[in-house]
């Protein structure tokens, strides 16, 4: 395993929580497959008419740790982008795609809300040294470690009428309009993501779209990763899920949003 700032920058993110500025930094440029399941959104009485939930509202809605045993929940890190502003996209048609990405309500909401889910990590699996004192063995037990540990961002945001329908038909068509990719910039991190393909959804609520955003990682060759993101829609609140799992990636391993994160999420959504 090469020794390099890159490669270090990524084992740090994978024996310790999310950063999405570090997981941006690990990557600027490639392609992936197609595939693509979005369902047509439930008619109702609702739209028009639909009353946006206050903040405090959708913290309770929230997951929480009691809600879904195996699970570390608890407030983005501090790297994730605060606000929307903090996103700098290309191609404007492609600001919903990475708004999701980063936690953030794809539409113009009422209110939102945050949090990481990680999968509870075994005690052993936790280094007992600084990423700088690792050797390239110890650098690769690690990165195998986290593969059991993906990372889930998860974005809850509520619309009135029927904004929350039309910030996900925003996603929905970014999907197809931004398949050529687009560049995200947080901070002074950037990823070019060249390739944006959908895949198959969860069908968990009214609508729900998923998509895979691909790039070439630093110091692997030319290896290509690909991060996941679902975004479903709930009556007039919308679920972001965006996924990374360094250690696959690393791995070169196919992984996907975990399910039973989304099935709890939904079923609090009810």
């Amino acid at each position: 395993m090469k020794r390099s700032s890159g490669i270090r920058l990524c084992a740090t993110v994978a024996v310790s929580a999310l950063s999405l500025a570090l997981i941006t930094g690990c990557s600027d440029g490639g392609s992936d497959k197609a595939e693509s399941n979005t369902e047509n959104a439930a008619q109702g009485s609702e739209k028009n008419t639909a009353k946006a939930l206050t903040a405090a509202e959708l913290k309770k809605l929230i997951l929480a740790k009691s809600d879904l045993v195996g699970y570390e929940i608890a407030p983005v890190d501090k790297s994730v982008p605060a606000t929307k502003t903090a996103v700098t996209v290309d191609k404007q048609q492609c600001e919903p795609l990475a708004w999701a990405m980063s936690a953030q309500a794809p539409g113009d909401a009422a209110s939102a809300t945050n949090e990481t889910a990680t999968v509870a990590k075994k005690a052993s699996a936790s280094p007992s040294k600084s990423v700088e004192d690792m050797t390239d063995k110890e650098m690769e037990d690690a990165f195998n470690a986290s593969l059991d540990h993906p990372v889930t961002l998860i974005g809850l945001s509520s619309y009135d009428g029927d904004g929350a329908e039309k910030a996900f038909k925003s996603v929905s068509d970014a999907v197809k309009s931004c398949s050529g990719g687009f560049a995200l910039t947080v901070g002074k991190d950037s990823t070019k993501y060249t390739g944006v393909v959908a895949e198959k959804a969860s069908n968990s609520g009214d609508e729900s779209v998923a998509f895979g955003a691909s790039s070439v990682m630093e110091d692997t060759g030319g290896q290509k990763g690909t991060v996941h993101t679902e975004v479903v829609r709930h009556g007039s609140t919308l679920v972001t899920y965006y996924t990374v799992n360094i250690g696959a990636l690393i791995a070169n391993k196919a992984y996907t949003v975990p399910s039973t994160v989304i099935d709890a999420q939904a079923a609090k959504l009810k």
